[in-house]
């Protein structure tokens, strides 16, 4: 499966502070016994919301390692620091699963107006586009209001010239803005050099008002591409409204490795009865590079870990509890790699979960159609339910990047949608930083995760059956 790699010095500090924390579990263990599945899933949803190791760890995260961008040094402290952690938390069957996959490197980024009216603009360039030409690249813009109306454009009709989409994002408790704009970003760039466009500017994919620009993956286009801040794409607006040319010059340096190393690190505490079945919850190790990765995805990580840890010091479950980090979310690659390592083991995956949408409350959880009117997830839902969670009606849609590739090949998943209402307010930006994190709030994931992976790890529910 992997190699497990030894703890280092700067990890220390946090591994002595979370054996602490361990030590304490035997006791819980025993507070529970005698009691029934509802009393006990209460009672690790009240535990958990006291419970510091979720902080910690996104303390220890975002301050020991920092940005963690796939292919980095900071990503290899990572993969050393994610082992001493889950180590030092008490999981079992910690390891490494090293994998490659193609990673984009961001380099000397800059951008001016050039004329009529010569500023610098705030721009960050987008994962996998292409480096301008040695000196930069001047181009008259061509600016769209919508991303549709860039579609609208026939072939050959932005030759030479940079387009500038500036569709604003909504604010939505669900986050479901940006799924519907975020073609622009992706896309963008392709859809743009298939019109003749030599560069591509598009409006962050943002809710806040910061000329922090956001960044994010997009498809390799072969022209260089990058993200504006929201008041740098009105600015480029009202120029272009004036009429005439507006010249801009951008200045993107960028590498690509094809195949670069890259590692998943997984911990996980075998079940006492059928421990080939496996309750799986992770979130993603690695970041972009502008902030310091807490909400995208240190939370995640924070969360998974410390919903687990509460779990199991309730006592050793019947079913095995995995937690998983995976090493390339954000450059895409972990999923896939997962998948195909642990192909034989994915009938045995009860239900998978994924916590990537920052340290917001979770407000609603959707459960597979198969399963969900058990008495197990009863008492799940009589555990979360103070907690101000709903439960749709609808079965999940959506499992998470990273188990994209897991859940289509027959895992079950849960969806549990956190309150984005401000996630897209520093999203992917230099704002993505641990003081953005509300520990009650944080503390409230944990609670519901914990609560869940209790329930099913220690019950007989079947999510596949029909």
């Amino acid at each position: 499966m992997g190699l497990v790699v030894a703890t280092s010095r700067p990890m220390r500090r946090f591994a002595i502070l979370a054996a602490a924390i361990l030590s304490a579990a035997p006791a819980f263990a025993q507070d529970l016994g005698g009691q029934d599945l509802t009393t006990k899933a209460a009672a690790v949803r009240d535990k958990a919301l006291a419970d510091p190791t979720a902080w910690r760890v996104v303390e220890s995260l975002t301050t020991e390692v920092g940005p963690r961008p796939v292919g980095s040094p900071a990503m290899a402290r990572a993969r050393d620091w994610a082992v001493a952690t889950l180590m030092a938390l008490g999981f079992e069957n910690v390891h490494v699963e090293p994998f490659t996959t193609r990673v984009w490197t961001r380099g000397e980024e800059a951008a001016e107006i050039v004329g009529p009216a010569p500023q610098k603009l705030q721009i960050i360039g987008l994962g996998n586009s292409a480096p301008t030409p040695t000196g930069g690249l001047a181009a008259a813009i061509a600016v769209f209001p919508t991303f549709q109306a860039m579609l609208d454009q026939p072939p050959g009709a932005l030759k030479g010239k940079i387009a500038v989409v500036t569709q604003k994002m909504p604010r939505t408790q669900d986050g479901s803005s940006n799924g519907a704009i975020g073609v622009q970003r992706f896309q963008g760039p392709l859809e743009a050099a298939r019109r003749g466009a030599v560069g591509y500017l598009v409006r962050s994919l943002s809710t806040d008002k910061t000329r922090l620009p956001h960044a994010g993956a997009s498809t390799p286009a072969g022209i260089p591409a990058a993200a504006l801040s929201g008041p740098d794409a009105e600015q480029l607006e009202r120029l272009a409204a004036r009429g005439g040319p507006v010249t801009v010059r951008l200045v993107l340096s960028s590498s690509v490795q094809p195949a670069a190393p890259a590692w998943t690190v997984v911990g996980e505490i075998k079940g006492s009865a059928r421990p080939n079945e496996v309750v799986l919850l992770g979130g993603h190790l690695d970041s972009w590079d502008p902030g310091t990765g807490a909400i995208d995805d240190g939370a995640g990580v924070a969360i998974a870990t410390g919903a687990a840890h509460v779990a199991i010091a309730a006592g050793r479950p019947r079913r095995t509890i995995r937690v998983v980090m995976w090493g390339s979310e954000e450059q895409t690659g972990s999923g896939a790699a997962y998948a195909v390592a642990h192909k034989a083991e994915i009938p045995g995956i009860v239900v998978a979960g994924e916590s990537d949408l920052g340290a917001g409350r979770i407000w609603r959880v959707s459960l597979p159609a198969r399963g969900a009117a058990t008495p197990a997830m009863a008492a799940f839902k009589a555990a979360a339910a103070p907690l101000g969670v709903i439960f749709a009606d609808a079965p999940p849609k959506y499992p998470g990047a990273d188990l994209e590739e897991t859940t289509a090949a027959g895992a079950p998943f849960v969806q549990f949608s956190q309150d984005a209402s401000h996630y897209f307010d520093w999203h992917h930006s230099a704002d993505d930083t641990l003081d953005k994190i509300k520990p009650d709030e944080l503390a409230q994931d944990v609670a519901v995760w914990a609560s869940f992976l209790y329930v099913v790890a220690n019950s007989d529910v079947d999510f596949r059956k029909p």
